[in-house]
């Protein structure tokens, strides 16, 4: 009852004040204190095999700067390529080869002057921890006894292009290619291999370096593939420019690059 006169009371003197020429003021809503650090906010596209590295470059940075929140979306090169021609809101990409940063590029998507070589890396074939199939180097897969090899999906993944190129270059593509387990991701062939539902996968070393649950059985042989080059860029689309260039220049910078090498990474060649 006094919740319905309280309204009745302000509907008249809402209409006396209306009669009498007067006008209402009616107070703005209160502006929220986190608005500037909202402009700060990034969104950041990154191979999936960066993930460790980069989470804790990340908090390494929002350390120095509290003001500026990072999301990273974490994925295949190809499928994160593809969402960023989609449109969607990144302003960042930190694919695991150069094959991506060139659709980008060539399409005009990336912000002029900010693309840069960061990272490398180095491709290795890995099996269980407990594996008793003795194997040793790469022409090993091709043995009756290994049954199933797990690897990225070539067109999309990075990590399988580059074990594509490897299998190929020795002359046992198709032969491995009858046992292949294709994978979403390279973190995907990871977990494959740890679980044992695969006799070996290939990977890039510094996967491997984050489990206990396989060992490196060989690396592939140099030239059997294109160099593993990370490369960075900020997106043409961004709302923060500045803050985008920072962050980068951060992570290429000799305190990211030094948290990278201590995951098994190494500075691209200048």
């Amino acid at each position: 009852m006094l919740r319905s006169l309280s309204r009745v009371s302000a509907l008249l003197v809402f209409t006396i004040v209306f009669l009498a020429g007067g006008s209402v003021v009616f107070s703005p809503a209160p502006v929220c204190r986190h608005a500037k650090a909202a402009k700060s906010d990034l969104t950041v596209s990154a191979a999936i095999s960066l993930k460790d590295a980069l989470d804790e470059t990340k908090e390494l940075y929002i350390k120095e700067h509290p003001g500026v929140a990072i999301a990273i979306n974490y994925g295949a090169s190809g499928t994160l390529q593809l969402q960023i021609e989609q449109g969607a809101p990144v302003d960042i990409f930190l694919p695991a080869a150069p094959k991506q940063m060139d659709a980008l590029q060539s399409k005009g998507l990336l912000l002029a002057g900010t693309r840069k070589d960061v990272l490398q890396n180095e491709v290795v074939l890995i099996v269980p921890k407990d594996s008793k199939l003795g194997l040793a180097s790469f022409k090993d897969l091709t043995q009756a006894d290994v049954k199933r090899v797990a690897m990225g999906e070539p067109v999309s993944v990075p990590a399988g292009e580059y074990a594509k190129e490897t299998l190929t270059s020795l002359g046992i593509y198709d032969a491995v290619k009858a046992k292949a387990v294709l994978a979403k991701d390279v973190r995907q062939v990871l977990t494959y291999v740890e679980t044992g539902n695969v006799d070996a996968g290939i990977v890039y070393r510094t996967d491997a370096m984050t489990s206990a649950k396989v060992s490196i059985a060989a690396t592939a042989p140099p030239k059997s593939h294109a160099l593993v080059i990370y490369p960075a860029a900020v997106i043409q689309a961004t709302k923060n420019p500045d803050g985008a260039k920072a962050f980068l220049e951060f992570v290429a910078g000799p305190r990211g690059i030094a948290v990278f090498e201590k995951y098994g990474f190494k500075p691209a060649a200048p």
